[in-house]
């Protein structure tokens, strides 16, 4: 499994291969969508800019089927982000290391050991990152019920009685512990799985590259099911904490 690359910074203990990685995930999604808005047009686009307007138009609908699309239309560019987040440092882990060796000698920020193995690590993989993004979300329901309802938000935790508060309460904390170690749990027995798979003697590796590629092919299909899920579940509690009712 991948080593714990530890920066101190300033006082600071950082995870260095966690940074650096998700650093690449920023760059390759940042790279996508330039690419895919670089020549927008309402005639007729290029295959980019399908996919991107396919994402979007994606979220959009996951946003109007959970709540008024006005109050939740705010919502979108952070959903469009955080779906294409997910996803690509779920798959990143899959990437084969391109480095080559080149970076074996380079001792700076330790770039040695964090692109050492035979493949790249998925950010995601990392509970400090899960449980960021799970953060963030209840900040962001916390701070749109706040938005939509005041002070009445905080009646819902005294109803139907005010013992139920302390139900109310579990129930808050518990969402961003499941959504970080669903995510979590999940990208990290991949990888897991994926290292035993290396690991194997070579005429394993070559008498089963079939059986590997279905299992490659597995890995997107649970990390672009992880992406969703995470999306989906942001936008259901957002919905709870903006609904009327």
């Amino acid at each position: 499994m991948h080593e714990t690359i530890l920066w101190e910074i300033g006082g600071m203990t950082l995870h260095g291969k966690t940074l650096v990685m998700t650093w690449i995930v920023m760059a390759i999604i940042i790279a996508f969508v330039l690419s895919g808005a670089r020549h927008l047009t309402s005639g007729k686009p290029g295959k980019m800019q399908n996919v991107l307007e396919w994402m979007v138009d994606f979220v959009r609908k996951l946003v109007s089927d959970n709540m008024d699309y006005e109050k939740g239309k705010p919502l979108l560019g952070y959903l469009v982000t955080l779906i294409l987040f997910v996803f690509v440092s779920n798959v990143f882990g899959l990437i084969p290391n391109f480095t080559f060796g080149l970076l074996h000698n380079v001792e700076f920020a330790k770039l040695n050991e964090i692109f050492h193995g035979a493949a790249l690590m998925s950010p995601t993989a990392d509970i400090n990152t899960t449980m960021a993004l799970a953060l963030m979300t209840m900040g962001l329901v916390i701070s749109m019920g706040i938005k939509h309802k005041g002070s009445h938000y905080f009646h819902h935790f005294l109803e139907p009685y005010k013992i139920f508060a302390v139900i109310h309460v579990i129930d808050l904390l518990s969402k961003p512990m499941t959504l970080a170690f669903r995510l979590f749990g999940n990208i990290y027995a991949g990888e897991v799985l994926i290292g035993v798979i290396l690991m194997l003697p070579g005429w394993w590796v070559f008498g089963g590259i079939l059986p590997d590629a279905i299992w490659l092919a597995f890995s997107v299909f649970i990390g672009a099911i992880q992406a969703f899920v995470f999306t989906v579940l942001t936008t259901a509690y957002v919905a709870q904490a903006v609904a009327e009712d």
